[in-house]
């Protein structure tokens, strides 16, 4: 299973890259931009590049869907961002201003907010709506991924 890898999408200038499983851990680059391929906190992702990060990056995504008005939200956003820190590599975290990107919480069917969605190869496995701390995102995101099996 040394050989195994994964493709991943680099935050920074999006291009695709394949990291050997093994070197998750190891502060892997991107081959084009040469900057690191995780940044332990969530990247803010648009209509233009979710897909690539959601669909096509072969890591499970956390994506918190949030408005820049909703009190709940913004007290959540540093203990998201906190949860990056612990949940990389093991799988990526992203936000989706549903304000400014009204096409994506339509396309997920968000209705309130804040919602985090994990995904898997672009499918949803799961979904929580309200604001958590950090210890409560980490054992959620952990507790979704270990009952789908597999990686």
């Amino acid at each position: 299973m040394s050989d195994a890898s994964l493709l991943l999408a680099c935050p920074h200038c999006q291009a695709m890259n394949r990291v050997p499983v093994a070197r998750l851990a190891q502060a892997p680059k991107c081959g084009r931009c040469h900057q690191l391929i995780f940044i332990g906190k969530p990247m803010a992702l648009a209509a233009a590049d979710f897909d690539r990060h959601a669909v096509r990056s072969e890591l499970p995504l956390l994506v918190d869907f949030w408005a820049p008005w909703c009190g709940p939200c913004l007290s959540m956003a540093p203990q998201f961002e906190a949860a990056a820190k612990i949940l990389e590599p093991r799988m990526r975290l992203a936000k989706v201003d549903t304000q400014a990107e009204e096409e994506l919480g339509a396309r997920f069917g968000i209705r309130s907010i804040p919602t985090m969605v994990l995904l898997r190869s672009g499918r949803e496995i799961a979904r929580q709506s309200g604001a958590m701390g950090t210890a409560q995102i980490v054992q959620w995101a952990n507790g979704q991924l270990a009952g789908t099996h597999g990686r």
